[in-house]
Formats: C-alpha cells, sequence, structure tokens
C-alpha cells in the first residue's frame, strides 16, 4: 500500500453516539480509550461501495432498533453512507465481554493475579473472535485489517454497554 492509500484508506476519527450518556465503569472506560488511541495511531478502513469521495473518514457508530450503524463521513464530517448490521450475532460476544469486565472487576478487588491474567487471556481470544465476526459481517462493505476490526469491536462492546445503561 502506498503512502497516499494509507492516508485515504484510514479513520481519522471515531465518534460513539451516545458519547453523552453517563460513563460507565473505568475498566470499560479504559478499554474504549486504547481502541481510540490505537485506532489514531493505526488502522486500515476503507469502504468498498457507494463511496467517491477521498478518506480520511469520519466514522459515527451507533446502535438504533437493534442495529449497529456505521454512519461513514468526510474528515468535515458531511455524511457519506451508512451501513447497518443487524446485531444478533454480535450479542452473546457483547454479553460475554460483560461477563468478563465483571470478573475482572472481582479479581481485581480480590488481589487475585493469576486468575487477572486468566481473565486477559480471555478477554484477548473474545476480541479476537469479534473482529473476525466483525470483518465477516462487512465482508464487501468496508475493508479493514485485523487490528482495525478487533479495536471497532471494543467499541462496539462499549457502545452496547453505553446503550444498555439509559
Amino acid at each position: 500500500m502506498t503512502v497516499a492509500e494509507s492516508v485515504l484508506h484510514r479513520l481519522e476519527r471515531v465518534v460513539l453516539d451516545s458519547d453523552t450518556t453517563p460513563s460507565l465503569s473505568p475498566f470499560i472506560e479504559a478499554d474504549r480509550e486504547q481502541a481510540v488511541a490505537d485506532l489514531a495511531r493505526s488502522n486500515h478502513f476503507a469502504p468498498l461501495a457507494g463511496i467517491t469521495a477521498p478518506g480520511p473518514f469520519v466514522l459515527r457508530l451507533s446502535i438504533r432498533e437493534g442495529r449497529l450503524i456505521f454512519d461513514i463521513r468526510d474528515r468535515l464530517d458531511s455524511p457519506l453512507i451508512a451501513i447497518g448490521l443487524a446485531l444478533g450475532p454480535f450479542r452473546r460476544l457483547v454479553k460475554d465481554y460483560q461477563l468478563l469486565v465483571d470478573s475482572h472487576i472481582m479479581a481485581v478487588e480480590e488481589g487475585r493475579e493469576s486468575r487477572i491474567q486468566a481473565i486477559d487471556m480471555g478477554r484477548r481470544g473474545l476480541h479476537n473472535e469479534g473482529a473476525d465476526l466483525m470483518r465477516q459481517r462487512l465482508d464487501g462493505k468496508i475493508s479493514m485489517d485485523f487490528d482495525t476490526a478487533r479495536r471497532l469491536f471494543t467499541l462496539v462492546c462499549v457502545l452496547h454497554q453505553k446503550v444498555s445503561a439509559r
């Protein structure tokens, strides 16, 4: 990939639709902050259909009526295309994410270092599975590398928690 392509096929910013809702646990907020920082540092995101405008892109993620919405915009925040995915295939993984977060919080409170390490390993595996599902569900719509999909899956989990907390 050329330097020009890497600039054109990337996210400049990701916005969670529910950023105005009350904050969640420090652990989930830390996951969100890390995913956003990692995306800012490096990502590959290329819409494949319906967009003639060059990147970089702004992505507004939201959940509406049981659908995960990828609202893709140009760098001036003008709408380009919205892609909706059924949230159903992600529900088990999102639920498992919340269970892991709850387990992690308990393990930290109890000072169980070996348990924390085991939970972190499980969390990495869960994020990998979420990234695979994300790429599969967006196949033919958006091209993204594995790390970008993994970070976006993290943000989907955070977004789901924020929507559930309303």
